[in-house]
């Protein structure tokens, strides 16, 4: 009796033990559900985006004008007033106006060129000499940093006038017997290569030994010149109150005149020279016998500035055996001016051998050059010139 009792009991009490350990567990179970279902994160909708503000301006603002700027006036280039070459019109480091030009022979037979030292030359003057040939007399009123001038040749009467009348220092080699007369008769200062034993001239070599005839090797040269010249006794200077004829000008006269683009100038039967205007420089370049005349210093053609065509009564000398000839300078006569392209007519003057040369337009008004080199060709008054 006892023992089922006891299992009865055993039964009874062991289910009210199994309730009480399970309600625990099963509020823990719910808590844990609960608390899970409070975590969840709702989904957050997207953001909008904030609208832009426009504040708009409670006026209208008038726009500042862009202020108008005047243009800077031009300013006016201060002119020129410093020493200027009186054979060219150009700026130079020295005053020059005192000294005396070299006047230089230059012989201009084909035989003997190249010419040397004509590129440097501030005036070129060319004329006949005899048998249709023509010399040139090249003006220098300084011979610095020039290497060879030449070759040098032999004296005409006409040539001392233009010498004369720029008051220089006549350099030749030999003469004609007019020419040697004349250079007695007016006192002429002059340097003769033949008649004086003058260190300013020597024989080139070269030319000796290259087949050139004995009268195409004379020269001298820049140093040569400015070395032994002070030391002769001659005058270097001016006489006081010699004054330039030439007159020069940023506007040549000949601006008035007409097209000239290509002058042939015709010496003779056996000489044309021809100047061709070149644009880009405003200068004519020089040719002749059919070719570009250039300086055999530097092997570039020459170019000049102003042409200028005198035309001059040219007749032969009576009696002379070689048919020398005689220009007369002394009086006036036309000619034609060109520069920049453009010709005009002119007349030109010369009272006496010493002399200046008086260049004017038609009317009398004198002649305004171009600044820079000359190129004076003296032709016989029968004789044309074309130009085109």
């Amino acid at each position: 009796m006892l023992l089922k009792i006891h299992k009865k009991d055993r039964r009874k009490g062991g289910s009210g033990r199994l309730m009480k350990k399970l309600i625990p567990i099963l509020l823990v179970l719910l808590l844990f559900i609960t608390a899970c279902n409070n975590s969840r994160v709702e989904a957050v909708p997207p953001a909008t985006a904030s609208p832009t503000i426009s504040i708009k301006p409670s006026y209208s603002p008038t726009p500042s004008p862009t202020p108008s700027l005047s243009p800077s006036p031009t300013p006016t280039p201060t002119p020129y007033n410093g020493p200027v070459n009186p054979l060219t019109g150009l700026p130079t480091t020295v005053d020059l106006s005192g000294k005396r030009p070299l006047a230089i022979m230059l012989n201009n037979i084909k035989e003997a060129l190249p010419q040397h030292g004509t590129a440097s030359a501030d005036i070129i003057y060319e004329t006949l000499a005899e048998g249709g040939i023509t010399r040139m007399l090249a003006i220098y009123q300084s011979t610095d940093n020039i290497d060879r001038i030449g070759s040098i040749r032999s004296a005409r009467p006409y040539f001392l006038d233009l010498a004369q009348g720029l008051d220089a220092i006549y350099i030749h080699a030999g003469g004609s017997p007019q020419a040697y007369e004349a250079i007695s008769s007016r006192g002429v200062c002059n340097i003769d290569g033949v008649r004086g034993n003058y260190e300013i001239f020597y024989r080139d070599r070269e030319r000796a030994g290259g087949g050139y005839a004995y009268e195409h090797t004379l020269f001298s040269t820049g140093e040569l010149l400015d070395e032994y010249l002070p030391t002769y006794n001659i005058r270097t200077d001016h006489q006081e109150g010699y004054a330039y004829a030439m007159r020069f000008s940023e506007q040549p006269d000949s601006l008035s005149g007409l097209a000239a683009q290509t002058i042939n100038v015709h010496f003779s039967n056996y000489k044309t020279g021809v100047f061709t205007y070149d644009e880009l420089s405003m200068m004519y370049k020089v040719s002749q016998y059919g070719a570009e005349y250039k300086d055999g210093n530097t092997g570039d053609q020459v170019s000049v500035k102003n042409v200028l065509v005198l035309h001059a009564p040219v007749s032969r000398i009576p009696n002379d055996t070689e048919g020398r000839l005689s220009i007369d300078l002394v009086g006036s006569g036309t000619g034609l001016f060109a520069c920049e392209g453009k010709y005009i007519p002119v007349i030109w003057s010369k009272d006496g051998y010493s002399s200046s040369f008086l260049y004017t337009l038609e009317d009398g008004t004198e002649l305004s050059f171009g600044r820079g080199t000359s190129y004076i060709c003296i032709i016989p008054e029968n004789e044309q010139v074309d130009i085109s």
